[in-house]
C-alpha cells in the first residue's frame, strides 16, 4: 500500500487534525488542492466516490487443462456400481410391467385369441409360461451379464484411452468461470 508523505498510508481514514478531515477518505496531502478542501469541507457527500466506480469487473477465469489418464481401476469401480444400479433398476421395472400386464388381464386376452384361432395346443396358457418367476429369472440372469459386459467395456475403454492418450496428448478443454 502507498504511504503518503505525513506517513499515513494512502486511502486510509483522515485524521481529526488534518485540512480534510470532513471527508472520509483521503488519497493523500498532495492531491488535495485548498480548492478540493474547502469544497469537501462545505459538502461532505459531494465528494465521496460513487460506489464501485473505480472498479473493473472481474474477468471471468479461464483454466486450459487436459486429460491425460484415467485410472482404470476407478472406472472398473464406478462402471460396476452404476450398471449394479441399473440392473436392479431394470429387474425392478420388470417387475412392474409384469404386474401390470396381469392386472390388466394381457395374459388371459392372449391366451383365448390363441386357442379361439385352434392353435389350441393342449391347454396353452401364456400367464404359465411367463410367470412372474420365470420373467425376474430371464431379467436378472440379462442384468448380471449386463453388469459384467459394462464393467469390462468400460475397463477396457479406460486402458485404450490410456494408450492413445499417451501419443497424441490427451484431452485438452477450457474451463471457464462465467
Amino acid at each position: 500500500m502507498a504511504r503518503s508523505a505525513s506517513n499515513q498510508p494512502a486511502y486510509a481514514p483522515a485524521e481529526s487534525g488534518s485540512a480534510a478531515a470532513s471527508s472520509s477518505y483521503v488519497s493523500s496531502p498532495a492531491a488535495v488542492s485548498p480548492k478540493a478542501a474547502a469544497s469537501s469541507s462545505a459538502s461532505p457527500s459531494a465528494k465521496k466516490p460513487a460506489a464501485g466506480a473505480g472498479r473493473r469487473p472481474p474477468r471471468a477465469r479461464r483454466m486450459s487443462l487436459s486429460l491425460t489418464h484415467v485410472d482404470a481401476w476407478s472406472v472398473a469401480k464406478v462402471t460396476f456400481l452404476l450398471s449394479v444400479a441399473g440392473a436392479i433398476i431394470q429387474i425392478v421395472a420388470a417387475a412392474l410391467v409384469w404386474l401390470l400386464l396381469n392386472v390388466v388381464g394381457v395374459f388371459d386376452q392372449v391366451t383365448q385369441i390363441v386357442s379361439s384361432t385352434g392353435l389350441d395346443a393342449g391347454g396353452f396358457n401364456l400367464g404359465d409360461v411367463f410367470s412372474l418367476g420365470t420373467v425376474l429369472s430371464v431379467v436378472t440372469i440379462f442384468s448380471i451379464i449386463g453388469v459384467v459386459l459394462f464393467t469390462l467395456l468400460a475397463t477396457i475403454i479406460a486402458w485404450l484411452y490410456n494408450v492413445v492418450s499417451a501419443l497424441v496428448g490427451g484431452v485438452h478443454m477450457t474451463l471457464g468461470d462465467d
